[in-house]
């Protein structure tokens, strides 16, 4: 990297907007949709989608509700071309979506894509020629009057050719994109697009769309929208456009650009599913979408099977979702900070509790409104505190530890997650539990116990083995537990304590339902220790619990 990089790069300039609008704004409703998964992002596969992925891929994106859907370039080839015609011939576009094509100011690819386009009910031509000051140069070495003159010739073969659909009934929405607009002086993209509105005559009952992409991000996202800003101000006739965004990620800042154009006056937005496409991708049009949802706008998209979406989208495009990719990504609801995953722990419990407004901390919206499961919420490796232990202890198989053996098992079950250094499942996270409390046999183990009271005074008669030799113990107490506890610290030979604390629940529902409980006791030192117990018989779980706790003590 250079030490001095401005000698070989300059910022883009700013555009001259004094009296800009768009910071005091805010987004009340979702834009006009359209999807270019089937063109922009098929062409930055390095295995482009065959007639049968695109289908595929066609009809997830109806499902979704997107209503306009670039299917292609089929100029381009006898792939796209019949692809068209499939979705055509066999009437698989639903009757309110609208599919667009994507075509250059050529005449032979015009012809081409006017052909593949005959008898469908509504669609977009897309045409587009290139802007900006280094096309222009480098690539075209045109004049600024030049590219106006392909851009107007380009728009009058599309229109000398119009009747050819219309005649049939089919409803044409006109498209023009500057492409490179974003390193496209606002002037020209004005003048250019202005021309191309000379020739195709827009008005507000049949409006045309102008598309003004961030084709290569060359600036921060509030010069984009001091862009568009600007041209929603100065172009003529703005009443009877309908101003697109389309944006690309190059420098990381795709959604952000998106949402400030459409503060700046932008209707419409193509994207594409996880921001599949050219270099670092087009806009993530998933999140622009969650994005509104999470601030109470309904965003026209249906999501609520992400799972079932993510798999449609990897199986046909060969592309895999980021781990971290918002609101799609497998780790997105997921908590490692022990901190974090307590908030999130209290945060559900509050939810549950109230059924308010979602505040849950960390989780900037429910998973289960995108088809997750609150079991992939938390998760637990070295990081992990008692919070996400329990959590995932109480959501997987219905332990409820207390709070204070919660702080007691947490930091007991770190150690070992520590030492596998890797994260745990919750099977596993189960068998650290059992193995700590429920499988504690030594010194003591329980064979045979029988209570029973008069007048509120319990004797136990119970049979123990201690390191291996069976032995009898017997006592009395105000309650079972009481009596166990006697005997086992007169006949047994166990140090003497008391039960502070007893908790009891059940694990399973039904007539063999298993029941877990909680002991907390404490030693003549002051030290406190918990032991748990299982049994289908609730009296003997905790008769357990206290030989665990003992065990444990020792």
């Amino acid at each position: 990297m250079l030490k001095n990089p401005s000698s070989k790069y300059q910022p883009f300039p700013l555009i001259t907007l004094p009296n800009r609008q768009w910071p005091s704004r805010h987004l009340s409703k979702a834009p006009i949709w359209c999807s270019v998964d089937l063109r922009d992002g098929n062409q930055a596969l390095a295995v482009p989608m065959n007639v049968s992925q695109k289908l595929e891929m066609f009809d997830a994106l109806v499902k979704c509700g997107f209503k306009e859907i670039e299917v292609g370039f089929p100029s381009a080839s006898n792939t796209e071309f019949n692809f068209n015609r499939r979705l055509i011939e066999e009437k698989r576009i639903p009757e309110d979506v609208t599919i667009q094509c994507l075509v250059q100011a050529r005449e032979d690819l015009i012809e081409k894509t006017v052909e593949s386009l005959l008898g469908a009910k509504k669609v977009v031509i897309h045409m587009y020629n290139s802007t900006s000051p280094a096309q222009r140069k480098y690539v075209f070495g045109k004049t600024k009057e030049e590219i106006i003159a392909i851009a107007v010739k380009g728009a009058q073969m599309i229109k000398d050719r119009l009747h050819r659909l219309e005649s049939t009934g089919t409803q044409v929405t006109l498209q023009y994109s500057p492409e490179s607009f974003s390193a496209t002086e606002v002037e020209f993209a004005k003048e250019i697009s202005e021309a191309v509105m000379d020739v195709w005559q827009p008005t507000p009952e049949k409006k045309m769309i102008l598309n003004l992409p961030d084709t290569v991000e060359v600036a921060m996202p509030n010069v984009y929208a001091d862009q568009i800003e600007w041209i929603c101000t100065n172009i003529k006739n703005r009443e009877s456009l309908i101003i697109s965004l389309h944006t690309h990620n190059d420098r990381g800042t795709g959604t952000a650009a998106t949402e400030l154009g459409l503060l700046a006056g932008a209707d419409r937005v193509e994207g594409t599913l996880f921001g599949n496409g050219e270099r670092t991708g087009n806009l993530d049009i998933v999140q622009v979408a969650m994005n509104l949802y999470m601030h109470g706008i309904a965003p026209e998209l249906d999501f609520s099977n992400m799972g079932s979406l993510i798999h449609m989208y990897e199986r046909t495009t060969g592309m895999t979702v980021p781990p971290r990719q918002p609101y799609a990504g497998e780790l997105v609801f997921t908590a490692f900070s022990g901190s974090h995953q307590d908030a999130i722990k209290k945060g559900l419990s509050g939810y549950e509790e109230h059924k308010s407004i979602w505040d849950v901390p960390y989780l900037t919206i429910d998973p289960e409104d995108i088809g997750r499961e609150y079991r992939e919420v938390i998760r637990v490796n070295s990081q992990s505190g008692k919070g996400g232990v329990a959590y995932l202890l109480e959501s997987e198989f219905g332990i409820e530890l207390p709070k204070d053996m919660q702080r007691e098992f947490g930091p007991i079950a770190n150690d070992l997650v520590d030492k596998l250094g890797r994260e745990v499942t919750a099977a596993e996270l189960r068998d650290m539990f059992w193995k700590e409390y429920i499988e504690r046999n030594t010194p003591f183990s329980l064979h045979h116990f029988h209570a029973d009271g008069v007048d509120g005074v319990f004797t136990c008669r119970s049979s123990m083995v201690k390191n291996g030799s069976e032995i009898g113990i017997t006592g009395t107490g105000n309650g079972p537990i009481a009596a166990f506890v006697q005997g086992l610290i007169k006949d047994g030979g166990a140090q003497p304590f008391e039960v502070v604390t007893y908790r009891e629940q059940s694990l399973e529902a039904g007539s063999e339902a298993s029941a877990i409980s909680y002991i907390l006791i404490k030693l003549a030192t002051g030290k406190t220790v918990w032991g748990a117990g299982v049994d289908t018989n609730i009296e003997l779980a905790s008769i357990k619990a206290v030989v665990s706790a003992v065990n444990r003590a020792i």
